[in-house]
């Protein structure tokens, strides 16, 4: 073992790197979406498929509370030892996953309808938007329902699986949207169809990796309907606070998109630019965070105070360490990585103008990202949407310096999102250690 390197750096780093080998899988798949159906005939096929792919992430996103709230109770439940706790951990949000899935895929049409009718489409764009999200929807009970299985994996520190469900899954996303838009044509509608076929087979494949994992543990997951009634009240508060957290990050961005939008094309595309280092940034960070809310709820359900602390102290060592990396790279290569992403020297021009914003990124926002695993491990979903809510109104603050200075009021509007995000919730947990109070959640 390395000087200095503990074994709960080891064992954060078990759980982080692979992770951050999944989460990365994401905007790459993102990024081959683009290139596939940028290369057909009319630019309607990638504007109808981004608007699908952009409402259906707003909708989604709003249920990552499945994930995040399994991932701390599983965790609880696995440090308690608790047996029971670990089948209610799975089946509660599984089966509200699969509910609300199943509603989005009969009444896929109206809710189409709607959402597109909110983003007033032009006519061709609004036909291939219909098309895709038609088919999309179907998507949504093993959409939802492998956020419950990424979260109830990743609570029993089944480090590879997380890996293993999201790369396999992305892969068959990949190959089959190859197949059905390049090599059969089907444009718009094979995209969709990928994106199902890829949702559904993530589930199975998930469903084996918790069968794999409960045989691994000793588990018994057979339900019983006197067990899964127990702890309802706890379930529905802290998804209930998790969801509003979720609303509140998700119109904020949108914000950003929307403001960004009236500042003029240019600025539009470049922001899109500078984007993809910011999502890079989350997705590794994010790593940090998915191990330190599995070993932080561990250290919760065990009542370890001791253990907590040097869950915390590591996160901090490591993570930053890796957001000093990533600062580092954007400041002396991003020059590089702009040329990369666009040859246009305008484009090239307005990113690097805006740079630096993401070089200090990585440093300001590391905070915001650990602390969410902190307190997602000890399902504190209420002091997380406060906090939320603290950092929405500073961001929207924020915002009226944009007719002064332009794009950079944006970009300090971000900057101020993700600090406060961790100030406030850095608070909560001084004062949580001052008054001995972490392991209370009555309080």
């Amino acid at each position: 073992m390395l000087r200095g390197f503990t074994a709960t750096d080891k064992k954060l780093w078990q759980l982080a790197v692979p992770m951050i080998l999944s989460n990365i899988s994401v905007p790459l798949l993102g990024l081959v979406d683009t290139m596939v159906i940028g290369h057909l005939s009319s630019e309607v096929y990638l504007a109808g498929v981004a608007i699908g792919s952009s409402a259906t992430s707003f909708v989604f996103m709003l249920f990552l509370f499945l994930r995040m709230g399994t991932t701390g109770m599983t965790a609880q439940a696995w440090g308690e030892k608790n047996q029971q706790k670990l089948v209610q951990a799975f089946f509660q949000p599984m089966i509200l996953a699969l509910g609300v899935g199943i509603i989005f895929a009969l009444f896929h049409q109206p809710i189409t309808e709607l959402i597109l009718s909110m983003m007033g489409t032009q006519h061709a764009t609004h036909h291939q938007a219909t098309l895709f999200l038609s088919i999309r929807w179907l998507s949504a009970p093993a959409t939802l329902a492998n956020m419950v299985i990424l979260g109830w994996l990743l609570g029993v520190q089944y480090a590879k699986a997380p890996l293993i469900l999201l790369i396999g899954g992305n892969t068959v996303n990949i190959v089959l949207e190859l197949l059905f838009v390049l090599h059969w044509h089907y444009a718009v509608s094979g995209a969709a169809w990928a994106t199902v076929i890829a949702e559904y087979a993530s589930l199975v494949l998930g469903l084996y990796l918790v069968w794999r994992a409960s045989q691994q543990r000793n588990l018994s997951l057979i339900p019983r309907m006197s067990h899964l009634s127990q702890g309802l009240a706890r379930f529905f508060r802290l998804n209930r606070d998790i969801l509003l957290r979720s609303l509140l990050l998700q119109l904020c961005l949108i914000s950003f998109t929307i403001i960004g939008a009236r500042l003029g094309t240019t600025i539009v595309a470049v922001n899109a630019i500078l984007l993809m280092f910011l999502t890079f940034t989350s997705y590794a960070l994010d790593g940090f965070a998915y191990a330190v809310e599995s070993v932080a709820g561990e250290a919760f359900g065990e009542r370890n105070a001791h253990s907590l602390t040097a869950i915390w102290h590591s996160a901090c060592k490591q993570a930053m360490a890796v957001a000093l990396v990533f600062s580092g790279i954007y400041a002396f290569f991003g020059q590089n990585i702009i040329q990369l992403l666009t040859s246009i020297p305008a484009l090239q021009q307005g990113a690097s103008h805006y740079l630096f914003w993401q070089a200090i990124c990585p440093l300001v926002g590391v905070g915001c990202y650990l602390l969410d695993g902190l307190f997602v491990g000890a399902t504190r979903g209420r002091e997380m949407r406060n906090s939320m809510l603290i950092a929405a109104i500073g961001f929207a603050l924020t915002l009226l310096s944009v007719p002064w200075i332009g794009n950079h009021g944006l970009w300090l509007a971000l900057m101020m999102f993700l600090a406060l995000r961790g100030i406030t919730l850095g608070y909560a947990w001084r004062q949580h250690q001052r008054q001995n109070s972490w392991f209370d959640l009555s309080r």
